[in-house]
């Protein structure tokens, strides 16, 4: 790590979000299949044996993945996971910190709201750009609870949208773009700006404890994720469903609440938040422990207002 002068600051590049991201992916990937499983049981019942051995925990859930299919099994679409990562959140780590650094190009801290803003902006246009990817991550994880005659088998990202766009025309590569837009902006906001904020008040109120480094980036970013979690549960299992879903099974996002709710009450809409919050706040953690690194050490240099 280069050293710091006092009235230097180190701020992130474009991508570095994104590639936080996706290493963050590599290790957390079994956790989001986990919780994908737990997301579409109820739609896939016929598919499982679940159900003969009582409610599922995640540990089981994981145990009979291995069982039946191996330990890689748990590594199923994470070509699809990584191509969204480097899709949706590069696009929405990349506008927020352009535009944050265009209001602020010497790194000081901008007000909340902007940064709730921004954030929600990114997000929005994040998650639309990494719908497709995100489509075929759900499917591809999925896809070992089907039946043999229903699985889509698809070899590797690439390969789902090429077949979606194929077999199912362009149109379907955004299935449940509307919700994947609508979790990404909360997520964005539940991420990125308190992150921010997390990490400004540990700086601003504790220095004594705090600093710029490992310890601070940690702690900012475990609260972030229990934040992003319980804004994003109930949009991220109406997600899953509806990309995952047959052809017309819903006729709109309202027709999923309702089914949803009809079938699991208002409990539905967190199913699977524990596994949710056990593979987001890893993911969380890593994702901006793996970013301020790539900052801290491949960042760009700026000298602040002289003290």
């Amino acid at each position: 790590m280069s050293s710091v002068q006092p009235n230097e600051v180190i701020l992130s590049r474009w991508y570095f979000g994104g590639l936080g991201s996706a290493g963050a992916a590599c290790c957390t990937h079994p956790l989001d299949l986990i919780k994908v499983h737990f997301q579409t049981t109820a739609t896939n019942l016929s598919a499982t044996s679940i159900t003969a051995q009582g409610r599922p925990t995640m540990f089981s859930t994981a145990v009979r993945l291995v069982k039946s299919d191996g330990i890689l099994a748990l590594y199923n679409g994470l070509t699809a996971s990584l191509l969204r990562q480097l899709t949706y959140s590069t696009t929405r780590f990349g506008i927020y910190e352009v535009a944050k650094q265009q209001i602020s190009p010497d790194g000081s801290t901008i007000p909340f709201y902007q940064r709730i803003i921004l954030a929600g902006i990114s997000g929005a246009v994040g998650g639309l750009v990494g719908t497709p990817a995100d489509m075929i991550n759900v499917r591809m994880q999925n896809d070992m609870k089907l039946l043999a005659k229903d699985r889509r088998n698809y070899k590797n990202a690439i390969d789902g949208l090429i077949k979606v766009y194929r077999f199912e025309g362009a149109k379907s590569l955004f299935n449940g773009a509307s919700m994947a837009t609508a979790r990404a902006i909360m997520m964005s906001i539940g991420q990125l700006s308190m992150y921010d904020q997390f990490k400004y008040l540990l700086l601003e109120y504790l220095p004594m404890i705090f600093e710029d480094n490992v310890t601070t980036h940690l702690t900012a970013s475990t609260l972030t994720g229990a934040v992003a979690t319980s804004l994003t549960q109930p949009l991220d299992v109406l997600k899953t469903r509806m990309m995952n879903s047959a052809k017309n099974q819903y006729r709109s996002v309202g027709h999923c609440i309702t089914e949803l709710y009809k079938e699991s009450g208002i409990f539905g809409f967190f199913k699977g938040y524990v596994p949710a919050f056990i593979r987001l706040a890893p993911h969380t953690i890593l994702t901006f422990v793996f970013m301020e690194q790539l900052r801290l050490n491949f960042g760009i240099h700026k000298l602040t207002e002289g003290k």
